[in-house]
């Protein structure tokens, strides 16, 4: 551009070479007319006039003047000059700007531009929305990892605490079988050796069995409770024994018992036992778990009738020593209750319970803890008591209709009273060498048919024996069907004030039901006798027990 205006300055010189500025292609008459056409035509004139006044007259003027023409001239070429190069500039730019309009599409490049414009809008939101996206997917993220974080930590503990629905399973019940019972026997046994063990240590420390032994604990005892360590007492006491019994499991061989342990004789194992001796074994296994929940039913009804008012001058007692204890605990301080309640047990456990011990009727009279117990009923003798009762009720009258009926025409009520029983092998005092007054009761005039297991007896011929029992004012008497003698051996004859336990017994625990027969313990056997097999168990049970209960009612002395 600078060497084309140099060039432009050079021509503007010769004005041969310089066109007229009205010629001009791209001259404009709003453009030039204004300035450039007028003055060069003023000037010319002037220079007209000049020449007429100098023409006529004043010569002295005339250098003057055309200096000052020329001087005019001058400048008006420069200004000329200058006017021509703008000119020729502005058209050179007008060539230059409608080349370039040419070479280059301002439409196209504004359509590109918007949508260069689009786009960079369409980036910043596809920017921004990413932007958004990463930062929700990073607190995702972080919410994640603490949330497992959590979980490792406390997840276990989570699940602990979700509500699921209880699902109810059914535990499936092993068929019942011989050995699986005598097993589970034998281990409850041995689980509940360690038990019986201390409770055996127990009660000869306060039976004085060891005189040494009792007295260094009676005396560290009470100085405990003196100066208020019982309970650290009993914690050193736990904590040594769990010692004692890590060095025992260690192979250390420690053994000390106040009582001596009496060895079991070993039973013989399965194989070598008879079909007999088996029998007997279920026999006695049967009997053992019998008498076991027997005893566990018969502490839970005492206690459960002692808190529900079945007896309420025992209840009673209960309750006002409740409300003696809890007043205690209002008023005293802790420190001296517990001194009390300490001392007491102290010398409870070791005279008083030694005393009542030696002297069973102070115990009988004044142990009241003793008497409470052996005074609560269980359900069975609540209900055998509400049965003796409407028997009595009903009685008198029953009798009195039955007397009347069954005694017949021409004779009187003593000869009927005084007329001897018979069975089918003689008169029914011969065959039991009982006196003539002893008869079965009206209940059992026939007698029940019955089998006497005798588990005393080891040979199979004595062990088993089928007849018929009766039951006298007096005695209960079994007629053996082998016997051929009126007065045979294999006859049984119990006074009824020598039987300790009169029970209900299932002879075979396999056969459904309650059982048949019933269990009389004396003195004289070891284990005790069962009448088995018998169809009218419970009748014979409840007429037997019911005269049992008269003839001890009716001996005992009235206080």
């Amino acid at each position: 551009m600078l060497k084309r205006l140099d060039k432009i300055r050079f021509r503007g010189q010769k004005r041969d070479e310089i066109l007229d500025l009205a010629e001009s292609p791209n001259a404009s008459d709003n453009e030039c007319g204004d300035e450039v056409p007028v003055k060069p035509r003023s000037s010319l004139k002037d220079t007209e006039d000049l020449r007429d006044l100098a023409g006529s007259g004043a010569l002295s003027m005339a250098a003057a003047i055309q200096d000052f023409q020329r001087s005019e001239s001058e400048r008006l070429s420069e200004v000329k000059g200058h006017l021509e190069i703008a000119l020729l500039e502005k058209h050179f730019l007008q060539e230059e700007l409608r080349k370039l309009r040419e070479e280059t599409n301002i439409e196209a490049l504004k359509q590109e531009l918007e949508k260069e414009k689009t786009k960079r809008l369409d980036l910043e939101q596809k920017m921004n929305e990413s932007f958004q996206h990463h930062a929700k997917k990073q607190r995702e993220t972080m919410f994640s990892r603490l949330q497992k974080w959590l979980y490792d930590k406390l997840g276990v503990y989570i699940e602990d605490f979700r509500f699921q629905p209880e699902e109810n399973t059914v535990e499936t019940e092993e068929p019942l079988s011989a050995k699986r019972l005598t097993e589970n026997m034998r281990r409850l046994k041995r689980g509940a050796k360690p038990v019986t063990n201390f409770l055996r240590n127990l009660s000869a420390l306060s039976n004085w069995h060891s005189v040494y032994t009792s007295a260094i604990a009676f005396i560290v005892y009470m100085n405990a409770a003196w100066h208020g360590w019982v309970i650290p007492m009993f914690l050193f006491l736990a904590i040594l024994r769990l010692s004692l019994n890590y060095l025992i499991a260690r192979g250390w061989r420690i053994q000390w018992s106040i009582v001596p342990e009496v060895s079991e004789p070993e039973e013989p194992p399965k194989e070598d036992l008879t079909v007999s001796e088996k029998f007997q074994l279920v026999l006695d296994v049967a009997q053992k778990a019998q008498n076991l929940f027997g005893k566990m039913a018969d502490v839970l009804e005492k206690i459960k009738n002692l808190f529900m008012w079945v007896q309420p001058e025992i209840t009673q007692k209960l309750y006002i020593a409740l409300w003696v204890a809890f007043i205690s605990s209002c008023v005293l301080p802790y420190k001296l209750l517990g001194f009390m309640i300490g001392l007491y047990a102290g010398i409870k456990f070791f005279i008083i319970d030694f005393i009542f011990k030696s002297c069973p009727k102070l115990r009988d009279k004044y142990d009241t803890p003793y008497i409470v117990w052996t005074s609560l009923p269980t359900d069975p003798q609540l209900k055998e008591r509400s049965n003796a009762t409407l028997s009595r009720r009903v009685q008198p009258t029953a009798s009195r209709g039955s007397l009347a009926t069954n005694v017949p025409c021409g004779m009187s009520r003593d000869e009927e009273g005084g007329r001897p029983h018979s069975t089918k092998k003689g008169a029914f005092h011969e065959i039991f060498n009982l006196p003539e007054s002893e008869r079965p009761l009206p209940v059992c005039e026939n007698g029940w048919r019955c089998c006497l297991i005798n588990r005393d007896r080891k040979m199979p011929t004595d062990y088993i024996r089928n007849g018929v029992l009766y039951v006298t004012e007096n005695y209960l008497c079994f007629e053996s069907s082998s016997s051929r003698s009126s007065s045979s051996k294999k006859n049984k004859v119990i006074k009824l004030t020598e039987i300790t336990d009169i029970q209900k017994y299932k002879v075979l625990s396999v056969l459904p039901g309650s059982g048949m027969g019933i269990s009389i313990a004396t003195p004289s056997t070891q284990k005790p006798l069962v009448f088995g097999a018998m169809v009218h168990r419970d009748e014979a049970f409840e007429a037997i027990y019911t005269q049992y209960m008269k003839i001890v009612t009716t001996s005992v002395p009235e206080t």
